[in-house]
């Protein structure tokens, strides 16, 4: 299975491409593709010096919609709109929105969209045989890089399309402990999505580190 990373140079996107690429093709992209190869060329690097074998490219963002099999959009929501207004090619793809519309004042806060989510709005900006899918969004960053640190969180996952959602839920169950749980339609993906403002500060305000979600 080929899993493309849209903003795979960012802080999530590498840190899932270390975690997915000794089991699946990965492709990171970018804006920048001599970034997205020097990402990629360090991932498979770092997976040899522990002793692993990686599959990871590095390609421009267009080029990873194109050659992947399901999207990963590791990108900050401000720059959601700017970058899906660059791409095409997105009919039928299953597409992974790890994505929270996350504002700070004195603390964190949900600044979702009129559409109700982010995921929900990514889905109005993709066309409709898009397969959008909410996971991913109460990890964090550098707990995905840790590879020394097993991740052991529940992954809530939305979406409309059964068969989509059900292809995630099993990519999710190969990485790590990660445990994948069926959440509903993706007009639940805003009660995901707010979670992570609450983990956020509950961290902050309590000097905890790494605050996630179990379910048992």
């Amino acid at each position: 299975m080929k899993i493309g990373i849209v903003g795979g140079t960012g802080g999530i996107g590498e840190g899932m491409a270390l975690r997915l690429a000794p089991y699946h093709e990965v492709i990171i992209g970018s804006r920048d593709v001599e970034k997205a190869c020097s990402v990629s060329e360090g991932t498979v690097a770092y997976l040899r010096d522990q002793g692993s074998k990686g599959h990871c490219i590095g390609l421009c963002n267009q080029d990873t919609v194109d050659e992947g099999d399901i999207i990963v959009l590791a990108i900050p929501y401000r720059f959601v709109e700017s970058t899906l207004q660059e791409l095409t090619g997105f009919e039928d793809k299953i597409v992974v929105s790890p994505v929270n519309p996350i504002e700070k004042s004195d603390s964190f806060y949900y600044a979702p969209p009129d559409e109700g989510s982010a995921a929900q709005r990514i889905a109005r900006l993709l066309p409709q045989s898009a397969k959008v899918v909410t996971a991913f969004n109460n990890i964090a960053a550098n707990r995905w890089k840790d590879l020394a640190d097993a991740l052991d969180y529940s992954v809530a996952v939305c979406g409309d399309d059964d068969r989509a959602k059900a292809e995630v839920m099993q990519l999710i169950d190969t990485i790590s402990n990660l445990r994948a749980f069926d959440a509903g339609p993706l007009r639940m993906s805003s009660i995901v999505e707010s979670i992570t403002p609450l983990l956020l500060n509950l961290a902050r305000f309590n000097q905890m580190k790494d605050v996630g979600i179990r379910f048992v």
